[in-house]
């Protein structure tokens, strides 16, 4: 899967996934201190599903209608020890599953998931 993490996203989750075949860019690595508007952008122009513990991301997509159709993934993990977060991630991508066009927030015991708007103008995933 083609994973964008966010720059707050640690470094050991980041290279977990990648261990498990993952195609991950890092913000962090690539473009630290982009605004949430062009890591957005950046998933959507390069068709990553994003990966955060930023929970604005879902305000970007569902109040301003920002285009997200490669999916967002919110991990929430209290407090976001980095070993908590590799075991969340881990958890949630060995699933297989595919994300895209869904907005899925991930805690330790349980997954929601809702489809994403589509913005004025933009596609759905279908």
């Amino acid at each position: 899967m083609r994973i964008l993490a966010n720059e707050n996203f640690p470094g050991d989750a980041v290279e977990a996934l990648r261990t498990l075949g993952h195609d991950v860019a890092w913000i962090r690595i690539d473009a630290p201190g982009s605004t949430d508007i062009q890591v957005l952008a950046r998933a959507t122009r390069e068709q990553r599903l994003l990966l955060t513990l930023d929970k604005d991301f879902g305000e970007l997509a569902f109040r301003s209608q920002l285009e997200a159709n490669s999916g967002i993934v919110l991990l929430r993990v209290f407090p976001p020890i980095p070993a908590r977060v590799v075991a969340l991630a881990t958890r949630v991508f060995q699933s297989g599953r595919d994300f895209a066009g869904l907005f899925v927030v991930a805690e330790a015991g349980r997954i929601r998931e809702r489809p994403l708007p589509v913005p004025p103008g933009g596609t759905s995933k279908d």
